[in-house]
């Protein structure tokens, strides 16, 4: 199982593309895997022939963990049993060993030459007997919940993250008013239910009390959605989030953008780059008592996948590039990542976000922050609308121009809302008043 994201421990193998016996060119999906942070296809990496599969459609292992045998002829000898881990227990401390798992990302699939066995290192087990992956035992200890209290839904009984999530929402909803629903939670200040920490409010949105009529469709929340729900419950309770907005006439760009054929984003991303080189505080990570301010601008751009899941694919060193190149990057990933053919690399290391939310029509957005970001832009949708303008002869008409507004969440801690309020005047600005013609015209 490749490694899948800086901070993935493990995959469920969805789907075999190949069967055993098939031929395998470099670069041919050889099979689809499901993780907290996205689906996608694995590529092999190497050509040959799929001799063996290790890992049946559905189970989850740790990142590190063989899958499969491919040897370089069809009838090469080999030993299925001695290309499996000396124990699970090995494969979970090779998930946690950052530079195997480095290795492990470098082939995207396994080689044909048996996998060199890691020392294995003892891990904690429950009644079922199966090892924790380290997001299971970290989510436990958060919920404070032991193994035994939580019925194991993987392979031979294994617990995985969304049984605790589950056993959690059980532990944590509140009891019955008698009359079939729950009372509500009492609410901090801050908007948040007192006492409680991320992981808890993560829980609640796969609460076991809901009541359920006759004729309600009960669907099961994806792995993809119940990590996107953990993840911006975390972010809300990690970050201090505030939210500005500003109107932006688009008069001067609907020329230009036409005639190149390109959507508004990309004036929008072009601008937001040149913004945050003023700016450079929104182009940062709090750490622990600091705030890392990035050199490099690695721009996040949020896509939807199939209304399945929200994928932040990353397009790296976004300042180096101008508006035709930034746009056509920008298309590339996003499309890439709605087919699943996004990189690993490409899903991390964003420093700043873009949720383009606009295409629906919107009229003012509040995202959440990608952690650790500290900041997210979302551009809403841009409509005709009645604007008062200067004449040649300085005074003031009313004209029909395209607009739209731009809102962006920033985390109070970082700073203040009078330098994130400058930082969207900066983008606005450059929005209504740069020559985009000129800079479309570069090469």
């Amino acid at each position: 199982m490749p490694q899948l994201g800086e901070t993935v421990t493990e995959g469920t193998i969805t789907a075999w593309c190949k069967h055993v016996g098939d031929p395998i060119e470099v670069d041919e999906a050889l099979f689809e895997v499901s993780t907290e942070k996205v689906d996608t296809e694995v590529p092999s990496a190497v050509p040959g022939f799929l001799r063996a599969i290790l890992v049946p459609e559905g189970d989850t292992v740790p990142i590190g963990t063989p899958v499969a045998i491919v040897t370089a002829t069809a009838d090469e000898p080999f030993d299925a049993e001695e290309a499996e881990p000396a124990s699970v227990e090995a494969a979970v401390a090779l998930a946690e060993e950052p530079a195997v798992a480095g290795a492990a990302a470098s082939a995207s699939a396994p080689a044909a030459s048996t996998p060199a066995r890691p020392p294995a290192r003892p891990r904690p087990t429950g009644g079922s007997g199966a090892v924790l992956t380290p997001i299971v035992r970290r989510l436990l200890d958060e919920h404070g919940l032991t193994e035994d209290a939580v019925v194991g839904s993987g392979r031979d009984g294994r617990v995985t993250r969304a049984d605790v999530l589950a056993a959690a929402a059980q532990r944590h909803a509140a009891p019955s008013n008698g009359h079939g629903a729950t009372p509500a939670a009492p609410a901090a200040a801050s908007g948040m239910p007192d006492g409680l920490t991320a992981a808890d409010l993560a829980a609640r949105l796969v609460p076991s009390a809901a009541p359920v009529a006759d004729d309600d469709e009960v669907l099961d929340l994806s792995r993809a959605r119940l990590a996107t729900a953990e993840h911006m419950m975390r972010s809300l309770a990690t970050s201090a989030h505030a939210l500005v907005a500003t109107a932006v006439d688009y008069v001067d760009i609907d020329r230009v953008r036409r005639n190149a054929g390109l959507s508004y984003l990309p004036f929008v991303a072009r601008a937001v780059i040149e913004a945050l080189h003023n700016r450079p505080h929104l182009n940062a990570s709090v750490g622990d008592g600091q705030l890392i301010v990035h050199r490099a601008i690695h721009l996040g751009i949020a896509v939807d996948v199939a209304d399945e899941a929200l994928v932040v694919p990353v397009v790296h060193d976004a300042d180096r590039l101008r508006l035709p190149a930034l746009a056509d990057a920008i298309a590339d990933v996003a499309e890439r990542t709605r087919r699943r053919r996004v990189t690993t690399g490409e899903l991390t290391g964003g420093t700043f976000t873009i949720t383009n939310v606009g295409a629906s029509g919107t009229l003012v957005t509040a995202p959440i922050i990608s952690q650790p970001q500290v900041a997210i832009l979302s551009t809403d949708g841009v409509k005709m609308q009645p604007v008062a303008v200067r004449t040649a002869g300085g005074d003031w008409a009313t004209a029909v121009h395209p607009v739209g507004n731009l809102c962006l969440s920033f985390d109070h801690r970082a700073v203040d809302g009078a330098y994130a309020a400058s930082f969207l005047a900066d983008v606005r600005e450059l929005l209504e008043t740069r020559d985009w013609a000129e800079e479309v015209r570069r090469p």
